[in-house]
């Protein structure tokens, strides 16, 4: 009998692959043996509280900060030594509005091409306006814009030098919804045209439309994978419980042994644990006769809670994210 040859899968190329980043300020540990790989035209997730290393691994990723430790390549680029290439084929849109206010939009990007060198500029420019929707706003000083439009505009002077790699850093913070939902529409599209895209965001919503997400927490690594992989390998129960006097009820099953995480949900808890038999424990001594109890299936909103409980915190009171 002839054995038919096992069909060669050809490895995803990796537009960003690297290992034990750790960057250091004085004492503190801010990003501690970080190993990230993102394939070519992926969305990729990146979570975590406020103060966990995300903006500074961002950072070293583009070359804008060097690791004290770790290596690795972006976009082909060694990280270490070629950070000035990285930077060239990186669009990078970071938290607060970076752009000249008193400069009208059109202004700005024309500006922005002059530093990139983009040639054709004016058609370049007149292009981003117009896959931006933001032709007709062109003249208007960007000082005088909303959230939404700043962030439209601060996205499309990150493309306009056509880069390899978006890195967003919280771009939707105190956005409203529907600007949100058009920007993500707008990075799935790109996603789909080949541009690979790192954002860090706190919305849980935002993290179900990445492709694969990884969480960190003072500095380390907790989580990588799909949504539904993350969800899985938590190893989290979670139950439901709807009905009276739910506060009083959330502050005692805080206090039971095996309980993982207490949240509220809107009219409900979500109570969570390694086990069924764990939260049944927690339950046997309540009564349990004006109560609405189900199991549902954990939210990555429950695993992340309960990750981030799990952590071991080891800054100080004051410690905060470095963004010098």
């Amino acid at each position: 009998m002839m054995m038919q040859a096992a069909e060669v899968v050809e490895p995803v190329e990796a537009l960003i692959d690297v290992h034990g980043l750790t960057k250091r300020y004085g004492d503190r540990v801010v990003v501690d043996h970080f190993d990230m790989r993102v394939p070519k035209g992926r969305i990729y997730g990146f979570l975590g509280p406020n103060g966990s290393g995300k903006t500074t691994t961002i950072r070293m990723l583009c070359g804008l900060l060097t690791p004290d430790e770790g290596e690795g390549t972006c976009m082909g680029y060694n990280i270490r030594t070629q950070a000035a290439l990285i930077k060239r084929e990186v669009g990078y849109m970071t938290q607060r509005f970076g752009l000249y206010e008193d400069l009208s939009i059109e202004e700005n990007l024309d500006f922005i091409a002059r530093v990139f060198a983009v040639t054709d500029r004016p058609r370049k420019v007149s292009e981003t306006l117009e896959r931006l929707g933001l032709t007709t706003r062109k003249t208007q000083l960007a000082g005088s814009l909303s959230g939404g439009w700043k962030q439209r505009l601060a996205l499309a002077a990150c493309l306009i030098h056509e880069p390899r790699l978006l890195l967003l850093d919280e771009p939707t913070a105190g956005v409203d919804p529907a600007a949100r939902r058009d920007f993500w529409d707008e990075i799935h599209d790109l996603a789909a045209a080949g541009l690979t895209v790192l954002v860090s965001t706190h919305y849980m919503d935002e993290a179900e439309r990445c492709h694969e997400l990884a969480y960190i927490a003072y500095g380390r690594l907790l989580t990588q994978g799909t949504v539904a992989q993350v969800i899985a390998g938590a190893g989290l129960v979670t139950w439901s419980i709807a009905g009276a006097g739910l506060v009083q009820l959330g502050h005692q099953l805080r206090t039971v042994a095996g309980i993982r995480t207490v949240a509220p949900f809107g009219t409900s808890l979500h109570v969570s644990a390694s086990s069924n038999t764990e939260i049944q424990n927690a339950l046997s001594a309540i009564d349990k006769s004006a109560l609405t109890i189900e199991q549902i299936e954990p939210s990555l909103e429950d695993v992340f809670i309960a990750l981030m409980q799990d952590a071991k915190d080891n800054f100080d009171a004051n410690t905060t994210e470095k963004t010098a």
